[in-house]
This record gives C-alpha cells, structure tokens and sequence, in this order.
C-alpha cells in the first residue's frame, strides 16, 4: 500500500471527551444494558430541548423514519412525495411499507424539497388521471393509489422549508415526516428542525452532530402514535403485554444503554458542539470566497440556525468534481461526492424504470457536489491546509 496517499486529514471526526467515556464505562458496572434508565435520560434530553412530549429512541434514523411511515398509515401501494436528494434511508423507510416514493425536484440553492413542486404533485395526484401520472415513476405506481404523507429532508443540517409544504398537507390532510437526521439543532423561522411536522427523526451516527455510535430518535406531539412506535421498537410489545406476548407485528429497534448514556453526555454539550461545528464552516467560508469556480453552501433566511452536518461545496459545471477529488486524495485531502440522486441508484432504476433526466436540479446538485474534510475538531490550520490543496488543484 502507498502510504503517501493516506489522508492525513480525517474526512470527520467525533467530539467526545472523558464525560462520555466515563459515561459508557459506568454503564458495564451494571446489570442494566438495554431499556434502562439511560434510555429515559436520553429521550428526556431531547424532550426538554425540543418542547414536544414524547421522544422515542431507537438504534438507527432509518428505523426511526421507518416507524413514523408505518404510522402514517403508509400501506403497499400507498403514495409518499419526498425528495430524490437525500441519504437513501428517507426512500428506503417508504418502501419497507410497500409504499411508492413520488418525488419532486429540490430547490437548487438548498437543495431541500421545493414547496411549489410539492403543491403541484399533491394536486395532481389528488386528481388522478394524466395529471397524476406525470409525476408518478415510468412503472411500479398504481396511477389511483392513495396520497397518504410528505417526507422532507433537512439536506445538510438546513430545514426545509416548512410552512408552505405544511399548509398544502394540513389542507389535504396528509401527514408531515421530517427528516433532520442531518440538522440536529437548525432552526426554521425560530422553531427547531424536527418539531414542525406530525413526526421528526434524528440520527447519531458518527459524523452528526451528536453521536452515539449508532442511533436515532423520533420526536412527535402525537400521544398514540408515540405509544405505538414503543410497542414497535420493542418486537411490538403493547403496554399491558406480558413477557413473550405481542399485540404488534414490531422491529428490534432498541437503542443500547451504553449508546443512550454516550447520547445523554452529548445532549448537554450540544451547543457546545454546534458552536464548534458553525465556527469550522465559518472558516471555510472565509478561505473559499476568493477560490473562482467554487460554490459555497447557500444558508436561506428562513434558516435561523443552521446545523452543520457536512460541508458540502459545489464546483462550476465547467470542472470536472470527480477529477478534483482525485487529485485532492492524491494531496492526502479526502472529498466525497454528495449526495447521488437516489432515483438514479441501480435498485430504484430497475424497480421503477427512472432514467437520467427526470430531476434535472437534483442531478446537477449530485454531479457538481463534494463534501470536504469537516467536523468541530477540525482545526483552524486543518481547513487551511483543506482549502490550500483546492487552491493548488484548481
């Protein structure tokens, strides 16, 4: 192996300290290793963070988007809008129900689902017919299926936006997922990132946020639907069940004990941590405004706080992204493309029959986006050493 091609700048990083070390280790002094006080302490952080009564952890943010189309009534056949760039766990969650992703374009400064798509697509296949089937995939969707929620994406540690995309399922009756599995902290017009829908989802894995290894929570207002997304996390265990008995057919969702009590230390760093995370990014932002050809992210005015997850850069179309991170590696600076729009993923080609094309805006966003070395242990002298190397390359 050539060791000169090593990075020597790690892509991200944890921020953990002897508090969460500590933290873990108490836990392996006990008998108590799953479902135990931790899990409470940690789903109690998140409660009195985010104002909303019921916080449900569970061991990924896929399993925790999973739960909440269950919940919303998301059946086979059944129509989800959400958006074709993203991580592919928020697609992922809608077809474990058999239900049928149907996706509009993004916003091209942000990336998140555009609202007035989102209108157009809810109108249209409330009507049916032609005008239903222009926004369904080329195959696999019944063209008289139920429209039954709308999934948005938080993409980067930016809130979507919100209100518009509210008022059109409220009016229609359609349930609200959030995914911020990315935006942990982020504000839209002063209201937290995962309280503004009927259902919000974190995760931690390691380059969020926060993190405990793996992990994720589901917060809600909804008092029944939090019961049931208990009972499913635990193999579907009701309250009242006794031991071995099982109302629900459920997941082993369960978060660890040692993962919760890493999270609940995390949880009282958190603006620690994301202070840290805005001051890297700010860093960034300074050193790459004189670099021509390259985009830095753009944060709306709806975003009150933003959430830095990644870093994310996008180059001028006249560049060729995938030969600056080669180049990058070969100067020991990882850069990873972000995301792949997920219509274009082989899976959702040969289900769905989508083609390159379909969504024009998320497409170029995949083709021209690199996400650079980040997280809030990066150094100042690090993001110098980042941008120097781009400046070289470019």
């Amino acid at each position: 192996m050539d060791y000169t091609l090593q990075p020597r700048i790690p892509m991200s990083s944890p921020d953990l300290t002897e508090a969460e070390r500590e933290a873990v280790l108490s836990v392996l002094h006990t008998p108590s290793l799953s479902m135990g006080p931790h899990i409470r302490r940690f789903e109690a952080a998140f409660r009195e963070r985010l104002g909303l009564p019921h916080a449900i952890a569970v061991n990924s943010g896929t399993s925790g988007l999973h739960l909440c189309v269950r919940v919303a009534g998301v059946r086979p056949g059944d129509l989800v809008i959400t958006t074709p760039f993203s991580f592919v766990a928020s697609t992922n969650a809608i077809l474990f129900e058999g239900g049928v992703p149907v996706y509009v374009d993004v916003d091209p400064l942000t990336g998140n689902l555009d609202p007035q798509q989102a209108r157009a697509a809810v109108t249209d296949l409330l009507a049916g017919g032609a005008a239903a089937r222009k926004w369904l995939p080329p195959r696999g969707a019944p063209v008289k299926a139920p429209l039954k929620a709308v999934l948005t994406v938080d993409v980067f540690g930016q809130p979507a936006d919100a209100d518009p995309i509210l008022e059109t399922a409220r009016a229609r009756g359609l349930k609200v997922i959030e995914d911020s599995c990315e935006a942990l902290g982020a504000t839209y017009k002063g209201r937290p990132a995962g309280t503004l829908g009927d259902y919000g989802v974190f995760a931690f894995y390691p380059n969020k946020q926060i993190t405990t290894g793996e992990g994720g929570m589901v917060v809600t207002g909804d008092e029944a639907a939090a019961a049931l997304m208990r009972a499913l996390r635990n193999q579907g265990r009701a309250p009242g069940d006794t031991w071995l008995a099982h109302t629900h057919l459920g997941y082993n969702y369960r978060l660890d004990e040692m993962s919760a009590a890493l999270g609940a230390v995390q949880m009282s760093r958190l603006d620690e941590l994301l202070d840290k995370r805005a001051q890297v990014a700010a860093w960034y932002a300074e050193r790459l405004a004189d670099i021509p050809g390259v985009e830095p992210p753009h944060i709306r005015p709806e975003t009150t706080r933003m959430s830095w997850f990644v870093y994310v850069v996008r180059f001028d179309p006249a560049l060729n992204r995938d030969e600056i991170i080669r180049r990058l590696a070969g100067e020991g600076i990882p850069a990873r493309p972000y995301f792949a729009p997920i219509h274009l993923q082989p899976y959702m080609v040969e289900r769905f029959g989508y083609r390159p094309g379909m969504y024009p805006l998320a497409e170029d966003l995949g083709r021209r986006g690199a996400a650079l070395p980040f997280s809030g242990v990066m150094s100042e002298a690090q993001v110098d050493a980042v941008c120097a190397a781009l400046r070289r390359v470019l």
